[in-house]
């Protein structure tokens, strides 16, 4: 469930990070209300500032304009049914006295941090990977969380239900062992001894992974795979394995992977435990409601007809 929960969120907010770069740039250009007046009353650098200039390559030049209109080619229409969408649960959530508090959208983004090493490293990922500061990734949060109190608020779930739940699945509930991996991935048998015989001989295993291993997303990273729970679903099998039979410090026998072979090190490792037993409770809560409700996208659909949610432009339909 924590693994599958995570992957649903970055996807989201992938999705989101796309819509929210092409919402900036629309807004960006969007007239201001000087610009209404005769283009005789403008300025000369407001009556261009479509045909800016914000990219070349050879002789060709690209102006914001024709950014503007690829933007909106592409990514219009989603752009759109986003923020119809989202508007939708706004009023939607107001009426019904729906308050989602900020401690709530906190709780659910230390819950998408799991595999992460800090909540820093959480962050810059988003940053770097999404182009997601951290107040666009809780804006998502918080619309996410609306739609599940919408979807569920009139659902009861009983303290006796939960309980035959946590019953039932005590491996969602007990403590995690966590694992802190590097790897060294090479092409051929030779080439992972050569490395087993420097590592032998002392050589520094993130020095080794940075020069030699052929994984371009962990080589520059010294090998690093950061901290992963044991059967992590995106980790190949054969590594996570050979990870839970080392000793901390202590690295493996070259092993088969798709891409060649593999030299890996277990780095530290940990027992990671919730102790917060209301939050396990109110998350299993709001699982077992959210089975019950009926599927999320149709939520969306009634509540953009109930507010009669209309997408006048023909090219945006």
């Amino acid at each position: 469930m924590r693994n599958v929960k995570r992957l649903w969120g970055i996807i989201g907010c992938l999705t989101v990070g796309i819509l929210l770069l092409s919402a900036l740039l629309i807004t960006r250009s969007s007239p201001k209300p000087d610009q209404t007046q005769p283009q005789r009353t403008q300025p000369p650098s407001q009556v261009k500032e479509d045909e800016r200039i914000v990219a070349k390559i050879g002789n060709r030049l690209i102006t914001f304009r024709e950014l503007q209109t690829a933007l909106i080619s592409q990514h219009g229409s989603e752009l759109l049914n986003v923020m119809l969408d989202r508007e939708a649960l706004r009023v939607e959530g107001a009426e019904a006295g729906i308050q989602i508090e900020k401690a709530e959208i906190e709780r659910e983004l230390k819950r998408m941090q799991q595999g992460y090493e800090s909540e820093t490293q959480f962050y810059q990922s988003m940053k770097d990977q999404l182009g997601m500061s951290r107040d666009e990734l809780k804006e998502d949060v918080h619309y996410k969380l609306l739609l599940e109190r919408i979807a569920t608020q009139n659902i009861p779930i009983t303290d006796k239900q939960v309980d035959d739940y946590i019953k039932i699945h005590p491996d969602e509930f007990k403590s995690v062992i966590e694992l802190s991996i590097a790897q060294i991935i090479v092409s051929s048998r030779e080439q992972a001894n050569k490395v087993i015989g420097e590592l032998n001989k002392g050589a520094d295993f993130a020095i080794l992974a940075r020069d030699r291993s052929i994984d371009d997303v962990t080589a520059n990273h010294g090998g690093d795979l950061g901290w992963l729970e044991e059967g992590d679903p995106f980790i190949a099998e054969e590594i996570m394995n050979a990870a839970k039979m080392l000793k901390v410090g202590e690295y493996s026998k070259p092993i088969t992977v798709q891409q060649g072979f593999a030299i890996v090190k277990l780095k530290d490792r940990r027992t990671k435990s919730d102790p917060n037993r209301s939050f396990i409770r109110d998350n299993v809560k709001r699982e077992l409601a959210l089975q019950k409700a009926p599927p999320l996208k149709d939520i969306v659909k009634k509540l953009r007809e109930k507010w009669k949610a209309e997408i006048k432009d023909p090219v945006l339909q």
